[in-house]
This record gives structure tokens, sequence and C-alpha cells, in this order.
């Protein structure tokens, strides 16, 4: 054990340190969490503007309330991507110590510049009848997302670079700082833009697929089969619990700067599909890894701390288990599990990192078959992931389907977990006994 302890240590743990420290992936994830705000309102307005009740939305539709719901839903939900443009070059140039919102600024009209101005019209058959101006709404949402990723961490780290070399117009120190640093931005967002541009010109003068397009082949249909498949995201489980476990944050690590965009894209693909009335084509989704598999946080905890609250509840329980209940219990409910993995703790122990790992594929297997066969309908809009389950479950698909199944899932989670949180209370009690007797 002392062994397996020391390579944990020295191997493993620098490595997903290092990982956990990358500016880029930081990056990624903060300017997708930036959007997080928009998400949650979006799915408000959609719960109210969809909610299951018979004869609801034909009312909505009969008052008159119904198409400015959707349209806050398009304003809100829908520009993920527009938002990432700006936040995600924003994050990496702070973590240089430079000016990020002038490269947040030049990154969304970098970004407006390799996209295409107009929509084309199409038959039924697919071709191209015609095109009108404007742009497509899935550009500025999860269609967009991926070249919002790609330019943001280019733009953001060749602006940075100039502003590291001192390639600036330079101001006088009277000139007030807001004025100072719009000067400074000339060169780079001259260079960056312009470079843009002239990729833009290129492929379309030679009538090629625009940017968009070839980093949604090049990129996106890869990590969307990493991120759309049982396969893949049973990996992707698996990968987190082992990052937790050496103590790295498995979500900010992977889910969120790599998973969290095609998840994000899925989940926008099933809410313009339930607008439409549609089949949702996706199981896997942010909110569906949220609210399914990691019930609780990583590691699907809720089984971990609901299991020890009934430990506690004996009346020859542990001091150490009667202390940490309260403490872990309440949060875990809203899916906040940093007390249980630090204070139990989960990271580094031996004992818990065989139902921490597992619990999560077991939630996963056992969601994905209910989804894919029909017995719960899918996940299109995002309740929060700090929402409690039965009720997240309910708003995530607007079915009672979905809160029965999160309730079985937690108790899968509970007889998972209880052997492992017996014999941790065993050994708790044996310190305990110990400590008496000195």
């Amino acid at each position: 054990m002392n062994k397996f302890e020391e390579i944990v240590q020295t191997k493993l743990v620098p490595i997903a340190g290092r990982f956990g420290n990358n500016k880029f992936l930081i990056a990624i994830r903060d300017g997708i969490t930036y959007s997080m705000p928009l998400i949650l309102i979006g799915s408000f307005l959609m719960v109210i503007a969809s909610f299951p009740v018979p004869g609801w939305e034909n009312w909505l539709g009969k008052v008159g309330i119904s198409t400015y719901l959707w349209k806050g839903v398009d304003s809100s939900f829908n520009l993920i991507a527009l938002i990432a443009a700006f936040a995600i070059p924003y994050s990496l140039v702070k973590q240089y110590r430079e000016d990020g919102i002038s490269a947040g600024v030049i990154n969304i009209s970098a970004f407006l510049m390799v996209t295409p101005f107009t929509i084309p019209f199409l038959d039924d058959s697919g071709k191209t009848l015609g095109s009108v101006g404007g742009i497509a709404p899935s550009y500025l949402s999860s269609g967009g997302l991926f070249v919002a990723i790609v330019l943001g961490l280019l733009n953001g780290y060749v602006y940075q670079w100039f502003m590291k070399k001192d390639i600036r117009i330079k101001m006088p120190d009277g000139v007030p700082p807001a004025v100072s640093k719009s000067f400074s931005a000339i060169i780079p967002g001259a260079v960056i833009l312009i470079f843009w541009l002239i990729i833009y010109g290129l492929l379309d003068s030679l009538k090629l697929p625009n940017v968009h397009d070839i980093v949604k082949t090049v990129l996106g249909v890869p990590f969307s089969m990493l991120g759309s498949t049982l396969f893949g995201n049973f990996i992707v489980v698996l990968l987190n619990g082992l990052l937790w476990f050496c103590g790295v944050h498995g979500g900010n690590v992977l889910n969120n700067p790599i998973m969290k965009p095609i998840w994000l894209a899925n989940l926008t693909e099933n809410a313009v599909a339930h607008k439409a009335g549609q089949e949702l084509p996706h199981v896997f989704t942010s909110v569906f890894m949220d609210n399914f598999v990691f019930i609780g946080g990583s590691g699907a905890t809720i089984g971990l701390v609901i299991a020890l609250a009934w430990l506690a509840k004996r009346r020859k329980a542990s001091q150490q288990a009667k202390v940490l209940s309260p403490l872990t219990l309440l949060p875990g409910l809203f899916n906040i599990n940093e007390p249980t993995m630090f204070g139990l703790p989960v990271v580094l122990n031996v004992l818990t990192v065989i139902p921490f790992v597992l619990a999560p594929a077991v939630n996963l297997i056992v969601a994905y078959l209910a989804f894919s066969s029909g017995i719960v309908p899918g996940t299109y809009t995002d309740p929060g992931w700090t929402m409690p389950p039965v009720v997240s479950g309910f708003l995530a698909t607007g079915s009672w389907q979905a809160s029965v199944l999160q309730v079985i899932l937690i108790v899968l989670d509970i007889l998972l977990y209880l052997p492992f949180i017996f014999n941790i209370e065993r050994r708790w009690k044996a310190s305990e006994k110990h400590e008496d007797n000195i």
C-alpha cells in the first residue's frame, strides 16, 4: 500500500499537476464558464416555454407570450460561441498579466471575420437555392464553439506575444489607462484581424469550405465521436476519477476544457430539436453528465455521503463519522463535494478509489441504457449543476421518469460505497480506541 502511494505521489501527481496548471486548458475552462449564466437563464426561459403540462404551450401561444420566451432563449442560451470568443483570449492573456479585455474584443472581431454573413436557402433535397444576408444562429452557439476556442487560443497567444515584445503604440504617462490600452492594442489587433480577413478571402474566392467548416471537420468530428459515444465517455469518467485521486481537479483539467464544448454543443442541438418538436438527437450532454453520472459531484459521491450519514446515525458510530457526516451531506445534496474530497478524504485515499471510479461508470451505463431505450426522454435544458437530484432530473427532461432514474442511480451508488465506508469506519473506531488507551 505504501509503495503504491509513493508511486502516485512521485510519478502521477506531478504529471497531473502540470495538466491542471496548463494556461490553455485554464483559458478554455474559464471561457466556457463565463457563458454559464446565459445558459442557465436561457434554460429557465425554455422550461417556462415548454413546461410539461398538457395545453401549456398552446395557451402561451394563444396569449402571445411563447414567441417572446423563445426569443429570450435564442438571445441567451444560443450565444455560447460568441461569449467564448471573448472570454477565452481574455482568460489566457490575463494569465500572462496583460490586457485581457482588448484581446477579447479583438478576437470577437476575428471570430466574426471568419464567419459567413449569408444564410443559404435549401430545398427539400438540400440543394442551395439562394442566400440572404445575416449570420446563421448556429455559428454563434454550439456550431461556432470550436472556432471560438481555436481562434481564442491562437489570437490570445499572439496578442500577449506582441505585448511581451513591446510591439505596441506607447502613449505618454499622462494619458488615461483606458486610452493607453486601446492604442496598445492597435498593432497586434491589426495584424490579427488582417490575417484572418486574408484567410477568409482566400477560402471564399477559391470556393473552399470556410473556417467554421474546416475546424468542425478537423476537430469537431473526432472530438464529437469521443464525447457522443458510450465508450468515449466511459474513458472520460475513468480518467476523471483517477485525476481526482491524484489530487487534481478532474473537472477543471478534463471535463470543462476538453469535453464540455462537445457536451454543450449536444445540449444546444437537443434544445433546437425540442423547440422544433423533433426527436432529441443526443444522449450525452453536459446536463446528462452532471445530473445522471456525476451525481453529488465527481465520483458520484452522493452515495458516499448518504452512506456515511447512515453510519453516523448508529449509536456506536465513530466520532469521525459523526463529525464528518453533517459537513459532507448537505453540500453533497447540492453536488458540492469538496468537503468530502478533502475532509474524508477521497483524494489519495486508496480505500475509496475503487467506488469513486466505479460509481459514476455504473451511473453512465445505466443512465445511457435508460435514455437510449426511450424509457427516459433526453435532456434539453440546464437546471444548473447545483440543483439537487430528483428535482434536476425533472427540470432537465420535463419527465418524472428522469427523477425516478436518479433515485435508482443514487441507491446503486450507496450500495457501491457502503462496503468501503464500513471498512473506513472500522479503521476510525480502531484508531479512536487506540488513542483512548494511550
